[in-house]
């Protein structure tokens, strides 16, 4: 994916996520997407800290949104890779995030590892 390719994915992905709009976020993940992250584990979802498949990261994001109302999300910054990205950001409670994305060949985010600071 090209750089402007990649910033204007971010752009989207950070609009859909301070909007709250499950459907819109929804769209920048594959069907087979594998998503790890401590707060996986924290909101109950699951022991191992991981969703598989489109429809267990909507329940977790649902689940999410509900239990943080004011959640928005401010870019620090966005590293490009090879078909991959890490996006380092404000997130919930101020907390600082880090989110390694891989994607798939129509763009589409395959593979995420979330990294957490919480104060």
């Amino acid at each position: 994916m090209k750089s402007e390719k990649f910033n204007r994915f971010t752009s989207d992905w950070i609009r859909a996520w301070n909007n709250h709009d499950l459907e819109e976020i929804m769209t920048h993940y594959a069907d087979d997407i594998d998503f790890r992250s401590p707060i996986i584990q924290q909101l109950g979802v699951s022991e191992e800290g991981q969703v598989r498949g489109k429809q267990q990261l909507k329940d977790y994001f649902e689940r999410g949104l509900k239990k943080y109302p004011d959640l928005a999300f401010e870019l620090y910054h966005e590293l490009h890779g090879i078909n991959s990205v890490v996006l380092v950001y404000r997130s919930v409670n101020n907390s600082i995030s880090a989110e390694y994305m891989e994607l798939n060949d129509e763009g589409k985010i395959q593979r995420v590892r979330a990294h957490y600071h919480w104060h």
